[in-house]
């Protein structure tokens, strides 16, 4: 099984489609995907569907659901090594579970690598963390679940993982720029400001991008962009941090210059 949630939703079964047409069952599979081999009970999957208007009927028609889901796999399965679909969308008690086999699921491969990444920029390693953080990057072919009706449980788990890629994005950058590959970076600073235009760690590293690469003024004109969008957005000033740099910035401050070491690395 081939399950992919980091843009459109497909989970192919030796290379046919079980994703249905209908929005409700896609949400099942959908939340079922999201959970791969973890049990989502009964009462989230009615939570996701129906929300705080759960109908009478609710129990009999998740079965029907499942059973829709489950015709499906089966349909894919025949001829396979004789797994049965129960044995993928396996009854547990109080809910269900999609059992997959290991590295089928990008959502896993995206956290396994996004962890290494993490790793290896705590401990200095900014070429590995780099590389690593990109191959976890370079698994989103969009927004997660792009074509799935989504709930509110399906609503959490895809702001979550939207965080977890902006979080990994901010990592990937600042190893970039601990080797010393500020120019090469700013078109993709540009176009996540132009999307994020309160994002001040985005702006951080565009400012420090551009100051390496001879552009101290466009750096300027950067934070001046991002202080007028706070003030006229939220009323508020830039943080402290943020300030800091374009201070130092003002200054010609040496210190925000990478030295000749850390540059040959990212060569």
């Amino acid at each position: 099984m081939d399950v992919k949630v980091l843009g459109p939703l497909t989970v192919d079964e030796q290379g046919i489609s079980i994703v249905p047409t209908a929005a409700k069952p896609r949400q099942i599979l959908a939340l079922l995907a999201m959970q791969s081999d973890h049990v989502v009970t009964v009462p989230t999957l009615m939570e996701e569907i129906w929300g705080e208007h759960i109908p009478r009927s609710a129990a009999t028609t998740l079965q029907t659901y499942v059973l829709q889901l489950r015709r499906k796999l089966a349909a894919a399965l025949e001829g396979g090594p004789g797994r049965q679909a129960k044995d993928v969308l396996v009854t547990r008690h109080g809910g269900y579970l999609l059992q997959v086999q290991p590295g089928v699921v990008d959502l896993q491969e995206f956290e396994q690598l996004k962890a290494s990444g993490r790793s290896a920029h705590e401990s200095g390693d900014h070429r590995a963390a780099s590389d690593l953080l990109g191959r976890a990057l370079g698994l989103w072919q969009g927004p997660a679940l792009v074509d799935v009706r989504i709930g509110g449980v399906l609503e959490l788990e895809v702001l979550r993982l939207e965080e977890d890629r902006m979080a990994a994005l901010e990592l990937r950058l600042d190893s970039d720029l601990r080797l010393g590959r500020h120019t090469e970076i700013v078109p993709e600073l540009r176009v996540l400001m132009a999307r994020h235009p309160m994002h001040e760690s985005f702006c951080s590293q565009l400012m420090t991008a551009l100051h390496r690469s001879g552009s101290a003024w466009r750096a300027l004109e950067e934070y001046q962009r991002l202080r007028d969008t706070l003030v006229d957005e939220l009323g508020l000033e830039p943080s402290a941090r943020i300030q800091r740099l374009h201070q130092a910035i003002l200054n010609a401050d040496p210190n925000l210059d990478l030295d000749d070491a850390h540059a040959g690395a990212g060569r």
